[in-house]
């Protein structure tokens, strides 16, 4: 049966079958992905035996405590579920048929397919842009020895093999399938003719949550440009020290800490207003959000009590979130409780952008792509600095214009002068 996800959550939708009618199963092999609407969740096996029946074809919405998949235990200490005893496939009144449960990867013996990746069960990590770029040339994923961490295929990986000659194979050729991936739309057969894709999972708590952001929240916006120059100048210090502890300096870790230290000024930021809007609940922890560009849709992780993690520690929770958010596989309280959000839009190359609020929240800020562009300086000369774009959105209804504009001064004077943050980090 499919388990109680919790969350409140009675249904899913079966993204992807890691095994077929007949497979050989280990205790807490992954079986399958369901999307819930809160994030992708992997279901195990509970013992080791055989698969007898897939209940629910992929694509479609399997139930909460109703069948999922049948299996006959190794010890024959128990007897999977007849048809009979079984009810019919749920929402459909007909049982599913076999062709439709078979999994498309062909990943349809068990465990021992893989014996390349250095995953569980065999499954070679990779990102789902290494792997539409596979796709794209033809290249099966154990083709391309991976130079990542476990074992895992980065785009360099894929770029040197090609550069090398390496020759394409079948892609679904005994293909393993850590991530799941979004059949692609069929193509129109006919002039005229409309392709309807449902809209589930995240992509739909996503939309309704935006609408009601968007009707219910007054939004204001507030613009500003911050000269980064020292900023990416510190970060290129670091970045050999956090490389050598296997972690990765981005900017985004010191916008969050000087995020932290800038609402401790204006706690009023990373506040919260109960539902009838006749409190204001200020939090006792900084937990920035960031907005992720994934294959489900739009995840807002957040990196949990900012304000006391060091540079260090926030940068490897950045990463970890971020692999976790574009993989699809973010736990569910990586995505609660958090009190202020950033998006990234710049490292798409957009300038500027007009964000919604990521309620309840109260605000949240959007950050354009670094230019290089002529300045003044001090003593009238022109002078090449990285000026980068930022638009916040507040909740109209108990932040002003001052006092986010007084805010986004402090964020600001952190950036523009970093090692001022060293006065304040405990």
């Amino acid at each position: 049966m499919l388990p109680d996800i919790g969350e409140g959550i009675v249904e899913c939708e079966v993204v992807e079958w890691r095994v077929a009618e007949g497979d050989r199963i280990e205790e807490d092999q992954p079986l399958v992905d369901v999307m819930t609407d809160k994030a992708l969740v992997e279901i195990t096996a509970p013992e080791a035996g055989r698969v007898t029946r897939l209940y629910v074809p992929k694509g479609e919405i399997a139930k909460v405590h109703a069948p999922l998949f049948a299996y006959e235990p190794t010890h024959g200490a128990e007897s999977p579920p007849s048809a009979s005893s079984v009810p019919e496939h749920p929402g459909t009144g007909k049982p599913p048929s076999s062709q439709h449960a078979a999994p498309e990867t062909g990943a349809s013996s068990g465990v021992g397919v893989a014996t390349t990746g250095r995953g569980p069960y065999g499954r070679i990590p990779a990102s789902p842009a290494v792997r539409r770029l596979l796709r794209e040339h033809d290249l099966a994923l154990e083709a391309v020895p991976g130079s990542g961490k476990e074992g895992r295929v980065l785009k360099e990986d894929v770029l040197r093999h090609l550069e090398q000659g390496g020759e394409s194979t079948p892609a679904t050729s005994g293909r393993t399938t850590s991530t799941p991936e979004r059949a692609p739309a069929p193509a129109p057969t006919g002039e005229g003719e409309i392709t309807v894709e449902p809209i589930r999972g995240v992509r739909a708590v996503m939309a309704r949550r935006m609408v009601e952001s968007a009707s219910t929240i007054p939004h204001f916006q507030y613009g500003e440009e911050i000269d980064v120059t020292d900023l990416l100048a510190l970060r290129a210090r670091l970045k050999p020290q956090a490389e050598a502890q296997g972690t990765r300096m981005t900017l985004m870790p010191l916008f969050m800490k000087a995020m932290a230290l800038a609402v401790k000024e204006y706690p009023i930021l990373n506040a919260r207003l109960n539902a009838d809007v006749s409190e204001i609940h200020y939090m006792s922890s900084c937990n920035v959000g960031m907005a992720v560009d994934s294959k489900a849709g739009l995840l807002v992780p957040n990196v949990k009590h900012v304000e006391r993690r060091t540079l260090l520690d926030v940068a490897r929770e950045v990463e970890r979130l971020t692999v976790a958010a574009r993989e699809g596989r973010v736990d569910q309280a990586d995505l609660k409780g958090g009190t202020i959000s950033i998006s990234n839009i710049g490292a798409l190359g957009g300038t500027y952008a007009a964000p919604i609020i990521n309620a309840p929240e109260l605000a949240i800020v959007a950050i354009g792509k670094t230019q290089w562009l002529p300045r003044f300086d001090d003593n009238g000369e022109v002078v090449r600095r990285a000026i980068m774009t930022i638009t916040w959105a507040g909740d109209h209804r108990v932040i002003d214009g001052g006092t986010i504009a007084r805010f986004c001064n402090a964020w600001k004077g952190y950036l523009e002068s970093p090692e001022t943050m060293l006065l304040h980090l405990g």
